[in-house]
């Protein structure tokens, strides 16, 4: 029988940063030209290395599951080791080496939060039985934030069929599993609001969980009839929407990735017209839209964009936060699309335009052997 969630008295007492992403685990990636940008320094830390990533048995911040009801998902969940290649930019905020949890979703299909997979050379995956199974990466979609492993041989656990998340609803009871654990973790869904992340990253309904957990990366969110309705991205100071200040956990909803699957398996990426990406980190300080980071040798810093810099508006409509300002640049088409921003730039105001481009164009890839 799965313990009850532990109380808020608890999960309050968890330190977190000003930006509202707590210190833990490992980081989306890093802003620069061949990576996605990464939230603000304060916001996270480098993802653990094979050495340091959590996975020991009960890593659920507050509460534990059951070893039974762990077990009867048979080796779903599994380990996932990467090594980036050697100059990936986004090894500066995601380590050169990583280490997370994936869900076994074919034969040889493992589905797994995308940061883990960016500019990596070697994949590494370890079934909850020991087995060590080389693997590559089949597929990456930034704007989901999801990645796909492929194994070189079949894998020896059962795969975790895939929800509808869509009907997690806030209240509901959900189950985590991590890479190493033996029981799973109780949650409670907090939130379903949207999460703007600093790296032109935007979910409109991802699933906030509430105790938080450290062993999320990439790891399971299981609805009560045993079905995967998330995978771990984040840990987060600011989960809930009804009082500020509760720490949870950020899962991607599956919802997401099951229109895009079948092109990620195929094509290693999605077949549709993608997202503009400019190379910017943005956040809201103080009702204005700061420039925190530009991307090396990026879109923006080719326009002459620079930290500090103030976005007033896109295409002359005015933007305030990380999310008006992707949903205004979306709109205007996708990559290759040019924007044109109005900056206020050392104490003038400028229209600056940016030609966009494809993020997957500016990614680091492995040298053929």
């Amino acid at each position: 029988m799965i313990h009850r969630v532990a109380t808020l008295t608890l999960a309050l007492a968890v330190s977190a940063s000003p930006s509202g992403l707590l210190h833990a685990q490992s980081a989306p990636p890093s802003t620069a030209p061949a990576a996605p940008a990464a939230p603000a320094a304060p916001a996270e830390s480098n993802p653990s290395s094979p050495s340091t990533a959590p996975g020991s048995p009960g890593s659920g911040a507050a509460t534990g599951g059951s070893r039974a009801d762990a077990a009867r998902f048979n080796g779903a969940v599994v380990r996932i080791e990467s090594r980036a290649v050697q100059g990936a930019n986004s090894a500066e905020s995601l380590g050169g080496a990583r280490a997370g949890s994936g869900v076994i979703i074919g034969e040889r299909l493992v589905l797994t939060i995308g940061y883990l997979l960016l500019e990596t050379e070697s994949i590494e995956v370890t079934t909850a039985s020991g087995k060590r199974v080389p693997s590559t990466v089949a597929g990456y979609d930034h704007a989901t934030g999801f990645g796909l492993v492929r194994t070189v041989l079949p894998l020896d656990g059962r795969p975790m069929e895939l929800g509808d998340s869509d009907q997690v609803r806030e209240r509901q009871k959900v189950l985590t599993l991590g890479q190493g654990e033996r029981e799973t973790t109780e949650l409670v869904v907090v939130s379903r609001k949207p999460f703007a992340g600093s790296w032109e990253y935007l979910l409109e309904r991802p699933i906030y969980t509430f105790p938080p957990v450290t062993n999320w990366s990439g790891s399971a969110l299981i609805s009560e009839d045993g079905k995967l309705v998330g995978i771990g991205s984040l840990i987060v100071s600011d989960a809930a929407t009804d009082r500020r200040g509760v720490p949870g956990n950020l899962f991607v909803p599956v919802n997401l990735v099951k229109p895009i699957l079948a092109d990620l398996i195929s094509d290693g990426r999605r077949r549709a017209p993608v997202q503009p990406w400019l190379g910017i980190n943005t956040e809201q300080v103080r009702g204005n839209l700061v420039v925190v980071r530009v991307a090396r040798d990026g879109p923006a810093e080719s326009a002459g964009i620079d930290s500090g810099d103030i976005v007033l508006a896109v295409d002359g409509e005015r933007v305030v936060d990380p999310a008006s300002f992707y949903r205004r640049v979306w709109k205007l088409g996708p990559a290759g699309t040019e924007v044109t921003l109005r900056v206020l730039k050392d104490g003038a105001v400028r229209e600056i335009r940016v030609r966009s481009v494809d993020r997957m164009d500016v990614l680091r890839k492995p040298v053929g052997v």
